[in-house]
């Protein structure tokens, strides 16, 4: 029920992996970095390779000190751990990762409920949230964190504005509420809006960067904040089994993934444009204009299912995410080329 599948052997095998940016592997330098890398204790704070992310990440963001992680996921739950106590409220989107697709983690971990405010694209506005927020009473869940995801994900890879951002947070500060941001997708948002990560930060509490999805590498995220915040939050890093022993080898990649893999995330976007384009003059598929490198489709007017295009697409080696009752993700990444597109264009065409 819970655990992962192994591939239909009769399948072809994956040409084009437009499943996720998750789907991306190291690449031969940066294997070698990885091979390279100077180790120790990262408990102990005896890791080079760690310790030289983490700076590198703090200063970017703008934060104090940062902390490294196997994942975003515990990035998440690491945050809102540290900053949540049982009984505690959560304002976010209502198809925030922490609600989709983290297997109920603030519940069950932090006993923190999480209000799913609508909105189109994955954001809402300031009017919206201070229409959320409740007076503090002893009958009502104390409204503690506001979480925002950058990009949004299920919004179709959006970017929040800053002005918008900087709203928000000033009317959850105003009613004594601590900000997170989910950046696994914040170095796409700052490519594609030229704003500096530092500046999308600034107004959060706590934020992470994700390396595992367009960045490349194969393992690790990075939590940042406060010095006392991130203090605070190792107790929770230990709890969950998110301290590591000699993580410099995958923190070694996360370093090269910031030397070499943020400025080419324009190329996934064009890319991600290209195909939007080409699949849009299709009859029956409706596309999402992307901002970065999610391309959503909807194919309800088609007469198929969203399984049916990806079970076709798939026997032709091309994966593809279905999301939904009526939509396809096709997510583009550094593995993902312009021959792809073209390709991946013309299996829809073929198939409608």
């Amino acid at each position: 029920m819970y655990a992962p599948l192994r591939p239909d052997p009769s399948l072809p095998p994956v040409r084009i992996n437009l499943y996720s940016d998750t789907q991306t592997r190291p690449s031969p330098a940066m294997r070698e970095a990885m091979l390279g890398a100077g180790v120790g204790d990262e408990q102990l704070g005896l890791d080079p390779s760690v310790n030289a992310l983490c700076e590198r990440v703090a200063a970017m963001l703008g934060k104090e000190a940062a902390m490294f992680l196997p994942s975003g996921a515990m990035c998440n739950s690491v945050a809102i751990l540290t900053h949540c106590r049982p009984g505690d409220e959560i304002i976010a989107h209502e198809t925030a990762h922490i609600i989709e697709a983290e297997g109920g983690a603030p519940w069950a971990l932090a006993g923190a409920r999480v209000l799913g405010l609508r909105g189109a694209r994955g954001m809402f506005s300031a009017d919206d949230l201070r229409a959320a927020l409740t007076m503090p009473s002893r009958y009502a869940a104390p409204q503690v964190l506001l979480e925002i995801e950058q990009t949004a994900n299920l919004g179709g890879g959006t970017i929040w504005p800053l002005a918008t951002l900087r709203d928000l947070v000033g009317i959850a500060r105003a009613a004594g509420m601590a900000t997170h941001m989910d950046g696994a997708r914040l170095m796409n948002a700052v490519v594609a809006s030229g704003i500096s990560a530092a500046a999308y930060a600034a107004p959060f509490d706590t934020v992470w960067i994700d390396f595992t999805k367009g960045l490349g590498a194969p393992l690790g995220a990075v939590l940042a904040g406060s010095a006392d915040l991130i203090d605070r939050a190792w107790r929770w890093k230990q709890r969950l089994g998110g301290a590591l022993r000699q993580a410099g080898i995958c923190a070694a990649a996360c370093l090269y993934a910031l030397d070499h893999n943020v400025d080419r995330l324009a190329e996934d976007h064009a890319n991600a444009r290209d195909l939007a384009a080409g699949l849009a003059a299709i009859g029956g598929l409706n596309v999402e204009p992307p901002e970065t490198n999610l391309v959503y489709v909807d194919v309800a007017a088609s007469g198929r299912t969203p399984g049916d295009w990806a079970a076709a697409l798939r026997a032709q080696g091309i994966m593809v995410s279905v999301m939904g009752a009526t939509r396809l993700r096709l997510c583009i990444h550094l593995d993902v080329t312009g021959t792809d597109i073209i390709e991946t264009i013309a299996a829809f065409h073929n198939l409608a």
